[in-house]
């Protein structure tokens, strides 16, 4: 085995030159990825749209979307590379987007999520989301419902106290490794490496 120096992981704002990397990721991820010209809309024409990606040595692994819209947070998209799940990298995003939505003073943050998507709703529920209905037939593709779901306030103590205690779990995990030297099973999604959604209106779909 080849012994490589520890990686570099960073969560750094999305930019155009990303979207290559962006477009591969989310063509392995979901069955109906946003158009082209989406994420470059969103980029420059959505003042509300905040987009970060993870990098592994300056590669894009990763990356989300949210929407800051008065005093909620709304969480468009979310995805992990295939080679790069199951190492908490899920995470590590999920946390910057949660710590952006309370510097921006969102009260709340939500999402929309497969029925389906077990693991991406467990991973969310650790975070402090929680059901509050559904959106019947909202993935176009198959027309599978979408769980709606919420955090409580989040700057409330409750809510607080249990991002510090995962920030504190995460700052003591193991870093990342590279793909080709992890050994195990066939690595599949892991919690929450994934997150069905649909195109934004700048994609002509919701």
């Amino acid at each position: 085995m080849v012994t490589r120096p520890p990686l570099t992981i960073a969560v750094e704002p999305m930019r155009v030159d990303d979207l290559p990397a962006i477009h591969e990721i989310e063509r392995d991820s979901f069955t109906t990825p946003w158009p082209p010209h989406a994420y470059r809309t969103e980029l420059e024409a959505n003042r509300l749209a905040h987009y970060l990606v993870v990098r592994v040595d300056g590669r894009v692994v990763a990356y989300a979307g949210m929407w800051l819209m008065v005093d909620e947070a709304h969480i468009t998209t979310f995805a992990v590379h295939r080679a790069w799940r199951r190492q908490r990298i899920a995470e590590r995003l999920l946390l910057v987007l949660l710590d952006l939505a309370v510097q921006r003073h969102a009260r709340e943050a939500t999402l929309e999520v497969r029925l389906s998507n077990i693991a991406a709703r467990r991973l969310y529920e650790k975070y402090g989301f929680r059901p509050v209905g559904v959106r019947p037939r909202y993935y176009s593709d198959d027309n599978e419902d979408a769980l709606i779901m919420t955090t409580e306030t989040l700057d409330g103590p409750s809510m607080t106290a249990r991002i510090e205690r995962l920030r504190a779990d995460l700052e003591a995990a193991p870093p990342p490794v590279h793909p080709e030297d992890r050994v195990g099973p066939e690595v599949g999604p892991g919690a929450g490496d994934q997150t069905s959604s649909e195109p934004p209106p700048t994609g002509n779909e919701t």
